[in-house]
């Protein structure tokens, strides 16, 4: 597993379009931000990762940024990037549709799991146990409500391994998606899915571009991503009516949200927001929102 520094990915990622004078002018503002978040992050006893860049000129903050969490629901990014990119091969239509059935192999062993409606932030996939339900509604769901059920019928179809590899390949190469949610037999045993900020940050970007898939299924896939229902961390710190596109995370003592925000008149930016250890997830959403208001007035101003 690679752990390259940070910087130097981005000219993998983005393009710098800047003259010298306004990447000197922005490297000191990205400093400055940095030690602000920096401070920002003392105040808690929490583990904090983040990872900032700004599209505008392929410039980068990272305090945190290699550390690694278990990346709860943010692992439906790289799931959604590998259907787009799927799709794109021709491999699955949007409007195919998939067989409900809630029996899925651990793993662990191998062995039958089901998943339980009551740990679930979406319920209405249950009620379409035994139908037969389209690839675009269950990606839909797996990133709007963040749905369990959804996510594992599609990892099904896609395979926890090429969803891996498919990231690694776009550069995020040292996230780890190992199975779909809920496999206790696996949890027990420590075998669960990983990120950074870093990677998280990264396929953001290339969606962004119109890289990660092509252009037309990225969109498609920043289009689900804006219509994520769970809007109280990153969003709630950003003035009222920002366009974000992003995916949330939970679980316990760990809150994520990993943001794609597209101002009205500048060039968009991400903010990955990633921690572990709030008792309270009032505080973690707070320093989420206290984190996207200083990379707001650092990059938009106003």
């Amino acid at each position: 597993m690679r752990h390259s520094r940070w910087g130097s990915r981005l000219a993998f990622v983005v393009a710098t379009l800047t003259i010298p004078a306004l990447v000197t002018a922005q490297t000191d503002r990205l400093t400055a931000l940095e030690s602000a978040m920096a401070a920002r992050i003392s105040q808690d006893t929490a583990t904090v990762g983040v990872a900032l860049i700004d599209l505008a000129t392929g410039r980068s903050i990272g305090p945190g940024s290699l550390r690694r969490f278990h990346a709860a629901s943010t692992m439906k990014v790289p799931v959604l990037i590998e259907l787009a990119r799927r799709v794109d091969a021709g491999d699955f239509h949007w409007d195919d549709s998939l067989p409900v059935r809630n029996a899925f192999s651990s793993l662990a062993d191998g062995s039958t799991f089901s998943l339980d409606k009551a740990d679930d932030s979406d319920s209405s996939v249950y009620a379409m146990e035994g139908q037969r339900v389209p690839i675009r509604l269950l990606a839909r769901l797996m990133i709007i409500r963040s749905s369990n059920f959804a996510t594992n019928l599609l990892i099904d179809q896609l395979g926890a391994a090429r969803v891996n590899a498919t990231a690694h390949a776009l550069g995020a190469d040292s996230i780890e998606v190992r199975r779909g949610v809920e496999d206790q037999k696996a949890f027990d045993l420590g075998m669960n899915n990983t990120t950074t900020a870093r990677d998280l940050a990264i396929l953001l970007s290339l969606l962004q571009r119109g890289k990660a898939a092509s252009p037309a299924s990225s969109a498609v896939a920043i289009d689900m991503l804006k219509g994520q229902e769970f809007n109280d961390g990153i969003p709630a710190g950003l003035p009222p009516g920002t366009v974000v596109a992003h995916k949330t995370g939970e679980l316990t003592a760990v809150f994520h949200d990993a943001a794609l925000i597209l101002p009205a008149h500048r060039s968009p930016y991400v903010l990955v927001v990633l921690t572990k250890g709030f008792a309270e997830r009032a505080r973690a959403m707070k320093l989420q929102a206290d984190l996207a208001r200083l990379s707001w007035q650092t990059l938009v101003g106003s």
